[in-house]
């Protein structure tokens, strides 16, 4: 394991300090939780973004799209339980 150097502001070194303390685990032990729980939550953002710009570009493409109000009833539907036939794609009008 590699070490890295941080230096914390005195504010932010206590605050840790008692964080962790309440966690029941060392300062050491929760900034490396931290930093793997931002680095997790980074890696899911940018998978988030990178399937958003694919199906914009799939939308783009094909210029098919469900309006609103139709997923709206939809999701309504499948919320309470109920058996409702899925919204089909079509093109947008201009």
């Amino acid at each position: 394991m590699s070490t890295t150097t941080i230096r914390l502001p005195a504010e932010l070194k206590a605050r840790v300090a008692e964080a962790a303390k309440r966690a029941g685990t060392t300062s050491h032990n929760f900034i490396l939780e931290a930093i793997a729980e931002k680095t997790d939550l980074a890696a899911r953002q940018a998978e988030f973004h990178a399937v958003a710009d694919q199906r914009y570009a799939e939308f783009i493409e094909s210029g098919k799209s469900i309006p609103w109000e139709d997923a709206r009833a939809w999701l309504k539907g499948r919320a309470a339980g109920q058996t409702v036939k899925r919204p089909r794609a079509g093109k947008l009008d201009p």
